[in-house]
């Protein structure tokens, strides 16, 4: 009872000394929150932006009961109950079961039918394709697609947000990229190329939830078949509505599966079958044996939200630090009056309790509400919808438990600092200073080092479970910098004899009170660790998917493609060059490609020509590449072969093998290299990567036209190789892997027909004149041709990085604004100091700044420090997650420019808040003693 009635009135005490330093305990309380504000938004917006089951159903079939697709006709399939987690396609063996020769025999669309529930309704899932759409400014390259929206069963996957459905052939509904790109509104009209003169009304704005940048259009069903070519691919996709009562259980799916078909059942999804039934879990669900805390993602997220904690902590002591020290006087009057050192304990950890459940809370109320208030601005530049802005009140409450349990943790060193001081000491307000602990900077030191190595290595060695070693090791080697900061902030005093009065008075100070100052040095540290860590994650992943990126042309390059002979001529070819050549300025000299034909004279328009391949050497070919049948066991020990890691050769706009003169390897290739030229002039053809030359010659793989009698889906048409003498051109990204002149193609025995050309001006076409450029090359000829810019890799962030990045940034610029704001009321008796002894208020101001900005300054270079360990080592992750190989290839890149921003921008930043928040006119305050 006497516990409980000596917490009572520590709490009320501290209660009342929150109130009655309102503006010291505002500080207090947003350090508090504004980490918590940053945890409770990651977690609202992971939770909103991870789709459920449902919702995914809803984003791939709409409202349909059942998605099915004819992938494989003959063969068979394995797949996961919900197939965007994993299938398998099993090619048809030599002797065709009965399900398979049905497959085979029997239309997949009337096999639907017969193997659904009689009354299933089948709406056919039409393939989009690429269409020249009418535009105020020329013509735009756009996907259409067709889809009757009036029918609620594509609700959720195209969701009709302005004006009203297609209702007739003549009306189209389109994307808003489609309106923003084509300067078009609701209620215009554009000509679609292809399907006659007359327009399409555009009645409605929809979207795809999954890709709000799709630049796309939905017609009627049948308003756009006059634009598909006559021997276009039939329909192999539908949404199934089934009758009232009926379902697709999960026997059913695999009795789909035998005949080729991926089914995706509502039912199933929603209730799923265990593992062990489900025949692809067992063969290929568990080929990487990773356990559950083994899995990136989850290595990802258990170390983001431990290193938040953590953060939470070092945000949250300098804190109730200050609020100690700041309570000194009254802390020795309750040492006086007989309170022993729990009693002063208890009111330091009360003033924890008020307050770190006041700021858990007000931090948690914010974060919703600015997720809530941001989500316009944030899905559109995700490009992805939220499933629903879900607010989890068992995850908001335990955010607020670990606000207020940080709270007391980070209040119990200052209560014991507080509980052991000299009475006198507290009452005259005086104290000494303390040298910085060797012992205690020798310890950190091998924390730093020992962390960093542990979560370096554990990402890539499986050093126990990558989670544990992963964020063990982080969170050591940021507490180990924590330990180091009082030595390093006396390092940093030395500098100080270089520096004028201001700036040296400011770190001699921050020197002498060691004290005060490593705490907040510790607290920006934490805020800005976590930013870089982001940034540097986040910066590594896009320059990951940079690298990857594979354009078709060379930057800024223009190209024009010839894809259909039928439709075009030398004369027309010309015309179409010359439309080009006068719509867009500035192009440059052009260089006219060619493309090879094999056999010679063959008939392309018929699809009576084979395929002619550029090819990797013998040596350097993935063991799977051999066209036969391989083992799940054989796919899994490819991962460790470094020939498979990557098998894609390099190619552009005009395939892997291109034809043409110099000029071809001067603009497309971009290569100005004399002896490659004469090369090629004396017939050797030029490759530009290593794996395609083997003892100097290239390999040509020469695939048949495909027969009348043979059957395409089961297998490649015969082929052979060729060999040709080369030369290793080297490239750092070739837009080809061959290149040869038309002579050698036609000494090979092949023949050589026009593929287009490409020009490379000087500057960004504008989209405007490309737009103007595909409108005059269609009034040549409308069909057979195809007109590109490259325009580069486009930077991309889910809303998850979105996330991270928005309230990282926010913790750290808040938290250094107010960690220095503490340090500089921790500073007001030397402030009082100076204008006692008549310093002007410009002295004043000049040295809390500087103060400040020492702080800051610290706190930013430790805390770039610490931000690169885990950022690194999920980078190690990730690059381990596809292949055992991929580590040694992980692309790590630092956003130096924003790194420099903020070493720069903080202390700066810090040191005009401080300096303009200095008040001119200082009441001097009597000093005890």
């Amino acid at each position: 009872m006497r516990k409980f009635l000596s917490w009572k009135v520590a709490l009320r005490i501290a209660r009342r000394d929150a109130l009655r330093a309102k503006g010291r305990s505002l500080l207090v309380l947003a350090m508090i929150a504004l980490p918590v504000l940053g945890v409770t938004g990651i977690d609202v917006v992971y939770h909103s932006s991870t789709l459920t089951p449902a919702e995914q159903l809803d984003r791939g079939q709409g409202r349909a009961d059942l998605l099915l697709a004819s992938h494989l006709r003959g063969g068979t399939v394995q797949q996961a109950p919900l197939p965007s987690e994993g299938e398998f396609d099993e090619p048809p063996a030599a002797t065709l079961t009965p399900q398979q020769q049905r497959s085979v025999q029997t239309d997949p669309a009337v096999l639907a039918a017969q193997l659904l529930p009689p009354g299933s309704v089948l709406v056919p899932l039409q393939k989009s394709q690429g269409l020249q759409a009418g535009t105020a400014h020329g013509q735009l390259q756009t996907v259409a697609t067709e889809a009757d929206l009036t029918d609620p069963i594509w609700h959720g996957k195209i969701n009709l947000i302005h004006g009203h459905a297609p209702v007739d052939g003549g009306q189209i509904a389109v994307t808003q990229r489609f309106l923003d790109d084509s300067g078009l509104e609701l209620g215009g009209t554009t000509r679609l190329q292809g399907l006659g003169e007359a327009p399409f009304t555009i009645t409605g704005v929809v979207e795809y939830p999954d890709e709000l940048g799709l630049n796309a259009m939905v017609a009627r069903p049948g308003a756009l078949s006059g634009g598909q070519p006559s021997d276009a691919s039939p329909v192999t996709g539908w949404l199934v509505r089934l009758p009232a009562g009926a379902t697709v259980d999960w026997a059913k799916v695999q009795e789909l599966n035998q005949y080729g078909f991926v089914a995706t059942s509502r039912s199933v999804v929603l209730n799923p079958p265990a593992r062990s039934q489900v025949p692809y879990y067992v063969q290929h669900g568990n080929v990487s044996g990773d356990s559950y805390f083994n899995r990136t993602t989850v290595v990802v997220l258990v170390t983001v939200a431990g290193m938040a904690l953590l953060e939470i902590v070092l945000l949250a002591g300098p804190a109730f630090a200050v609020g100690a020290r700041r309570s000194r006087r009254q802390l020795g009057l309750l040492a006086a009056a007989g309170g022993d050192q729990a009693q002063v304990r208890a009111v330091v950890l009360g003033g924890g309790v008020v307050l770190g459940l006041a700021g858990a809370a007000v931090g948690v109320l914010l974060a919703v509400l600015l997720v809530a208030v941001t989500r316009p601005w944030t899905e559109p530049m995700a490009g992805r919808r939220f499933g629903a802005l879900r607010v989890l009140p068992l995850d908001l409450l335990g955010i607020i438990a670990i606000g207020l349990a940080t709270g007391l943790l980070a209040a119990v060193v200052p209560a014991f600092q507080a509980s052991r001081q000299d009475v006198v000491a507290a009452l005259t307000g005086r104290g000494g200073v303390k040298p910085p602990s060797r012992k205690l900077t020798l310890l950190g030191l091998l924390m730093l080092t020992g962390g960093a190595a542990l979560a370096l290595l554990g990402a890539t060695r499986g050093l126990g479970a990558r989670s544990a070693t992963v964020l063990g090791g982080s969170m050591i080697a940021e507490l180990g910098m924590v330990a180091c900061t009082p030595m390093v902030v006396g390092l940093f005093g030395k500098l100080g004899r270089w520096l004028p009065l201001g700036p040296r008075l400011a770190l001699r100070d921050s020197v002498r009170h060691r004290g005060r100052t490593a705490p907040a040095v510790a607290a920006v540290m934490a805020a800005v660790a976590g930013a870089v860590a982001v940034g540097i994650y986040t910066a590594s992943a896009d320059e990951a998917s940079r690298q990857s990126y594979q354009p078709s042309a060379p930057s800024k390059g223009v190209t024009l493609s010839f894809y259909n002979a039928a439709v075009g001529s030398p004369a027309v070819f010309a015309d179409q060059r010359a439309a080009v050549e006068r719509s867009i300025p500035d192009l440059g000299p052009r260089a006219d490609i060619s493309t090879t034909r094999y056999p010679v004279g063959c008939d392309a328009t018929h699809n009576r020509c084979g395929l002619v391949l550029a090819e990797a050497s013998p040596a350097q070919r993935c063991p799977l590449e051999d066209g036969q049948r391989h083992s799940p066991a054989e796919y899994d020990q490819s991962r460790s072969d470094p020939r498979c890691a990557d098998t894609m050769l390099s190619h552009g706009a005009f395939g892997s093998l291109v034809v043409g003169d110099a000029t071809v390897l001067r603009t497309f290739f971009g290569l100005h290299d004399s002896a490659a030229e004469q090369a090629a002039a004396d017939g050797r053809v030029l490759v530009f990567d290593q794996r395609m030359l083997q003892d100097g010659k290239a390999y040509l793989r020469l695939e048949e036209p495909y027969s009348q009698s043979q059957q395409a889906p089961f297998g490649p048409p015969p082929s052979h190789e060729i060999t040709a003498d080369a030369m290793l051109a080297s490239l750092p990204n070739s837009l080809g892997g061959m290149f040869m002149t038309p002579q050698t193609a036609v000494r090979l025995g092949l023949g050589t027909a026009d593929a287009g050309s490409v020009w490379v001006p000087p500057a960004m076409p504008k989209s405007a004149a490309e737009q103007h450029a595909r409108a005059q090359v269609a009034a040549v000829s409308q069909q057979g041709w195809d007109l590109q810019v490259e325009r580069g890799y486009q930077t991309q962030h889910g809303l998850m990085e979105l996330g991270l990045t928005g309230f990282a940034v926010l913790v750290a610029l808040g938290a250094a604004g107010i960690a220095t704001g503490l340090a500089s009321a921790d500073s007001q008796q030397d402030l009082t100091t100076l204008a006692a002894v008549g310093a002007a208020p410009r002295i004043r101001r000049t040295l809390s700044g500087f103060q400040c900005g020492v702080i800051a300054a610290m706190g930013a270079v430790l805390g770039t420090v610490c931000g690169m360990v885990p950022a690194v080592a999920l980078r190690r992750v990730d690059g381990t997650a596809a292949s055992p190989i991929d580590h040694a290839h992980t692309v790590i890149a630092f956003p130096w420019a924003n790194i420099a921003l903020t070493l720069v921008g903080l202390p700066l930043l810090a040191v005009l808040l401080a300096a303009l928040l200095t008040r001119s006119r200082i009441v001097l305050l009597r000093r005890a003693g």
